[in-house]
């Protein structure tokens, strides 16, 4: 298993240029990726759901903060 992601906007741009997104996917993850703020619990929680989806690393402890 790779290491997991140190940030959430690494997270963001590896499902953005990696993965096949649906639209609503797409504009999330697009938006995440250049984000500095903290993530809300339901945005955390979806990230985390794309990247098992899409089979990729989970998101280090301390990746939450902007």
């Amino acid at each position: 298993m790779s290491a997991p992601f140190e940030s959430y906007q690494s997270a963001a741009r590896a499902l953005f240029n990696g993965a096949e997104l649906k639209s609503r996917e797409g504009q999330f993850v697009g938006g995440l990726a250049f984000s500095d703020g903290p993530l809300t619990d339901k945005q955390l929680n979806w990230l985390r759901v794309l990247l098992a989806r899409h089979g990729l690393p989970p998101l280090d402890q301390e990746a939450t903060h902007g």
